[in-house]
């Protein structure tokens, strides 16, 4: 079992990959549904604005927006860089060129890994065992 203490309020709490305690948890979700239907009814409210109306730190709306929780609208001026590329983004982590990128690499990868997988054993007609480059 691993006992960490909440980041938060400080409470002692048993350890389930979030930094904070349940009960601490509970409230930020709370919060994230406030934050969410502020945004609805003000899109175009800045950022500053956001974190100072709903009380929450403005590291915590960069973090729903990383996650893909919270998008803003274009109109609302607000963008997060692309990790990658640097380039404004509203919602998540990569743009979506980026994304794409990434997801040809992976794929790429995975068919290459499967291909040598295949080739790698290759049974005679005698039903012997034969590496590559064996004859």
């Amino acid at each position: 079992m691993d006992v960490r203490n909440c980041k938060k309020c400080g409470k002692i709490f048993n350890y389930t990959g979030d930094s904070l305690c349940p009960a601490c948890t509970k409230e930020m979700e709370e919060k994230f549904f406030e934050v969410r239907e502020y945004i609805y009814k003000n899109p175009s409210a800045g950022m500053a604005v956001v974190a100072e109306d709903n009380d929450v730190p403005i590291q915590q709306i960069k973090k729903w927006v990383r996650q893909e929780r919270l998008t803003f609208t274009r109109e609302s001026g607000i963008s997060i860089d692309c990790e990658s590329c640097g380039k404004p983004i509203l919602t998540g982590r990569y743009c979506k060129e980026c994304k794409n990128k990434l997801k040809n690499n992976f794929s790429g990868m995975y068919s290459e890994h499967a291909a040598q997988k295949n080739d790698v054993k290759k049974i005679d007609s005698k039903g012997k065992m034969r590496f590559l480059g064996d004859n």
